[in-house]
């Protein structure tokens, strides 16, 4: 597959437009010189639209579009599972989380666990998540888009990969948060134009013509067992999503832990106008995240039909993108680079947050805000380039990044959300427990993969989680109360939110309950 000259214009074009728009909106007025809260948390003046396709900008990336598309092409629609729970944990992460974090006024999570627990617990969390974000987040978006960038184009896989990071660093590294939010409008309107675009034309494909509803009804048809949401024990990607534990289990561990305590998640909602400005901007994410099954795992479904005998799962989507019209071709891979550039810009940007603000700043706390600003931008130049040297030696072996991904993380997001959800709503809990928890979960976490080879990681996510949460009670019941006041504001705290809010709430809640009931 190669593209044409049209597509090459495509592409070209919209790489200068979102790099100038970029820049255009990160221009600083009168001469004035971005601080830390300008680079880091866009002055805190985001607007709902912003927030709302930003959150799904960081979230759908190489690995998503990649990754779930190749997981659909194995399980089916099952996988949807992690975008149609992801909806309804927005929701309560819009109500319940949110307004204890912008109450605090905070910079990063980690700065969020030492005014709750203490310097040590900021640290640890830091450097774990800095870990994370580079030799996982980082890796996995460069990889897997580098791949797509490959079969597209047949640019060579590394230099696919180091022209991926270079730009990705052009377009975010001056403006901060600023110039990866504001423009995530457009990378996400082009992202749901392709896909869109995708899933229709491989349908209309399947049918011989005969449109789309036709050609769903044939897959449906030819393929039943690829569209249950609840697998049943005997389905050979059991392992993968146990049954009942993706409703009641440790899928729930996995969102929140995302979608609450993230940095380069949560980010978005810290540089909020305010406190309603954000939970809009959540409710368009929930609703988007409705959305986003049809864009990304249906056509993996439908590779199945047409490309029956792909040698790895994720070549799913760009085979189905090698048949598509010049033109058509440019358009959908310009989205698929819109996912990848904008995810990364959000990568970047919340690990130069986290370095500067967690790990330097503390160290010299002296630091003028120009030069925080200038280490922030250093430390994503640096985790850019580390990420683009570890990439194929990380993944480069792996036939699902995307549960790969997800059976890394789950080792450690049992214990970030106890330590988190304890720490938000039970002020008894001391710094020992939550500590002592955090390292709990990736140690009990290793021991039951050794052990229990057989268990789905998504129940011992669940299982690893409840005892967590044991040892973090049961050593703050053990210690002395504390003395001294918390320096987090947690009882005077407006969990309130408008009719809006609750309205759209219940319109999601509604769309999940028809799409588990029909798809069972």
């Amino acid at each position: 597959m190669t593209l044409s000259t049209i597509d090459t214009v495509i592409v070209a074009i919209y790489a200068v437009s979102i790099f100038v728009l970029a820049q255009w909106v990160s221009r600083e007025k009168n001469h004035h010189r971005k601080d830390a809260q300008d680079y880091f948390l866009a002055s805190r003046a985001l607007p709902w639209w912003a927030i709302g396709t930003s959150l799904i900008a960081a979230n759908i990336s190489a690995e998503q579009i990649i990754g779930m598309s190749g997981s659909g092409y194995v399980i089916g629609l099952g996988i949807a599972s992690y975008e149609w729970m992801a909806a309804l944990t927005l929701i309560i992460v819009g109500k319940y989380f949110v307004p204890i974090f912008l109450k605090n006024g905070i910079y990063t999570m980690p700065e969020f666990l030492e005014k709750r627990y203490s310097p040590t617990v900021r640290t640890v969390m830091a450097i774990f998540w800095l870990g994370v974000y580079v030799f996982v987040n980082l890796t996995a978006i460069l990889w897997l888009g580098a791949t797509a960038v490959h079969t597209v184009t047949g640019i060579a896989l590394q230099s696919a990969l180091v022209m991926l990071g270079v730009f990705a660093g052009a377009y975010a590294l001056y403006g901060g948060l600023k110039a990866v939010a504001l423009t995530d409008i457009v990378q996400v309107s082009l992202l749901v134009l392709g896909g869109l675009i995708i899933c229709s034309m491989s349908l209309n494909r399947i049918s011989g013509g005969d449109g789309i509803v036709a050609g769903f009804h044939i897959l449906t048809t030819r393929f039943p067992e690829r569209f249950h949401m609840i697998l049943p024990a005997s389905n050979p990607n059991y392992k993968d999503l146990p049954g009942l534990s993706v409703l009641l289990g440790g899928m729930w561990v996995m969102n929140v832990s995302y979608w609450g305590f993230n940095q380069y998640i949560i980010q978005r909602t810290l540089g909020a106008k305010s406190i309603r400005e954000a939970q809009k901007g959540i409710v368009l994410a929930s609703f988007l995240k409705l959305l986003m099954p049809v864009i990304i795992v249906l056509p993996g479904i439908a590779a199945v039909a047409l490309a029956p005998n792909l040698a790895r799962a994720d070549e799913a989507y760009p085979h189905l993108m090698a048949m598509l019209p010049p033109g058509i071709l440019g358009l959908v891979f310009a989205a698929l680079l819109a996912a990848i550039v904008a995810s990364l810009g959000s990568k970047v940007n919340s690990i130069a947050t986290i370095f500067t603000m967690d790990v330097y700043k503390p160290l010299r706390p002296a630091t003028s805000q120009q030069r925080l600003v200038l280490i922030g931008r250093s430390a994503a130049a640096c985790a850019l380039i580390i990420a683009m040297l570890a990439a194929r030696p990380l993944l480069g072996s792996f036939d699902q990044a995307f549960q790969y991904i997800q059976e890394f993380t789950g080792f450690f997001t049992p214990g970030i959300c106890v330590i988190f959800l304890l720490g938000m709503f039970w002020d008894r809990t001391t710094a020992t427990g939550a500590l002592v928890a955090a390292v709990a979960s990736a140690l009990l976490s290793f021991v039951f993969k050794l052990a229990w080879p057989s268990l789905p990681f998504m129940d011992r996510v669940g299982l690893v989680f409840l005892l967590c949460l044991a040892i973090a009670v049961a050593l703050s019941l053990l210690q002395a109360p504390r003395t001294t006041a918390l320096r987090v504001e947690l009882k005077n705290i407006d969990y309130s939110t408008d009719t809006g809010f609750n309205v759209a709430s219940a319109m999601v809640i509604v769309v999940l309950i028809a799409l588990y009931a029909v798809f069972w």
